[in-house]
């Protein structure tokens, strides 16, 4: 008689759920997904809106570093839509000031000369002290950040003394585009892990974006290769409490009075959705699961505007110091897909995705004093492009909490995929593994939450 496969309701159907899904049918489970949106992809969802367009949850940057995306990439046959580009990162400023930090193709730290002493902004003092704060990095490696996560960053600028230019223009934007949050709340760890990285591995920092839609390249395959091979998928699903009787999850009850049982139960749930589902008495009995309540999301607020021309040539992420877009980029540029408005071509002009930060100050104004707020940013960064430029569409994204906030002292709360009760885990950004929270994150974490189970099944 054939052996039954062990069941897994896997709770969400974000990046880090989706792959969860694939990684366990590989294995044999029986795989049922729940997802309460009509859209999957969580963070990184896309969908049409009702003129035929493309809508982002925010803009999707692929960093060279996250070598677990592009492994699943591969194995749903993916990989092909990822487009890299010149390995650069550009910043642009107030009144039409840019400067870029370029690489050459050599072996670490050799890449990072022409960031170094040819930016064309920042002096060389200033360069080499940031250079000297540096030193523990490269002596250290991975090792050393860890160890700054008492301090925000902006702390640890300051004790370092590298200037306040460099902070404002250059770490500002980044912090933002990392994590949506400024220096002076991000912890010192975030910035220096990713830094470190930069350092040490040439193609890290290099970016890329798909050529169309994650729902057409990424999440989509995804999904499709789970289904044809037995996983059941259900959106619109909303789970309303995880059913915790005689030290084991027993269940699962639906937001419409449903209630659904399998062997484990993995959660790929935002932060907060995850602590509102978990039942308190789990939370009291359990330091693990009340440390959760610890963590916060961060708001954020995603805008794309189509111009009547184009504003900018650049085919590449985008930063800027200045006004409220600290990462964006000219889909019509990087993405051949999106190069259309109202369904139709729409070539040789900008339809810009920004990423607005932060947040927290803007969140409550209106859409259009949102939209005039990047418009005056644009122009402003683009005094001589704009001029005259009409907006012909735009679009606003708000999302109340997405990624946790990385403040100080966070780290020691960030969850293992294992949990003490021993059919149910977690996977997530948010959870213990070697990226922050983010795509790679989400893979990682799926990857070592799928590994947690079959140990489990296997009785080890």
């Amino acid at each position: 008689m054939e052996e039954k496969k062990k069941s897994v309701l896997v709770l969400g159907g974000g990046l880090a759920g989706l792959t969860a899904a694939k990684r366990l049918v590989d294995r044999g489970f029986e795989v049922t997904l729940l997802e309460k949106r009509q859209v999957y992809g969580g963070k990184v969802s896309s969908w049409k809106d009702e003129e035929g367009d493309w809508i982002e949850s925010g803009t999707h940057c692929f960093f060279g570093a996250y070598d677990v995306l592009y492994d699943l990439m591969r194995e749903i046959g993916a990989y092909h839509a990822v487009l890299w580009k010149e390995h650069k990162l550009t910043y642009t400023l107030s009144g039409g000031d840019r400067f870029t930090f370029d690489t050459w193709d050599m072996p670490s730290p050799l890449h990072l000369v022409p960031a170094i002493v040819k930016n064309g902004y920042f002096r060389f003092g200033e360069m080499f002290s940031f250079s000297r704060s540096l030193v523990p990095l490269a002596l250290k490696k991975d090792s050393y950040p860890p160890t700054q996560d008492h301090l925000t960053f902006a702390e640890w600028a300051k004790q370092h003394k590298f200037g306040d230019r460099l902070l404002e223009k250059m770490f500002r934007p980044m912090a933002l585009a990392l994590k949506f949050i400024p220096p002076e709340e991000i912890s010192a760890k975030i910035i220096l892990d990713v830094t470190e990285v930069f350092y040490r591995i040439p193609d890290a920092s290099c970016m890329g974006f798909l050529k169309g839609a994650p729902q057409e390249y990424l999440i989509g395959p995804l999904q499709e290769y789970s289904q044809a091979r037995g996983a059941k998928f259900f959106s619109g699903t909303g789970v309303e409490e995880l059913l915790y009787e005689g030290g084991e999850i027993r269940g699962v009850r639906l937001q419409n009075g449903d209630v659904l049982s399998a062997d484990y139960y993995l959660c790929a749930l935002p932060i907060h959705n995850l602590n509102r589902v978990l039942p308190g008495e789990l939370k009291r009995e359990r330091q693990f699961f009340g440390n959760l309540e610890k963590f916060e999301g961060v708001p954020v607020i995603s805008v794309q505007i189509w111009y009547d021309r184009r504003i900018t040539p650049e085919d590449n992420v985008l930063f800027s110091p200045d006004g409220v877009i600290p990462v964006y980029a000219d889909l019509a540029n990087t993405t051949p897909d999106y190069r259309t408005l109202r369904g139709r071509p729409h070539t040789g002009k900008s339809r810009f995705e920004f990423c607005v930060a932060p947040a927290r100050e803007l969140i409550g104004l209106s859409r259009e004093e949102i939209i005039s707020r990047v418009d005056r940013s644009v122009r402003d960064c683009y005094p001589e492009t704009s001029k005259g430029a009409k907006i012909l569409k735009s679009t606003l994204v708000k999302i109340p909490q997405s990624v946790y906030a990385p403040l100080p002292k966070m780290e020691g709360y960030r969850p293992t995929q294992k949990t003490p009760v021993p059919n149910l885990f977690l996977t997530g950004g948010f959870t213990r593994q070697l990226y922050y929270d983010s795509m790679g994150g989400a893979v990682m974490s799926a990857n070592l939450a799928a590994e947690e189970i079959v140990h489990s099944s296997n009785g080890k």
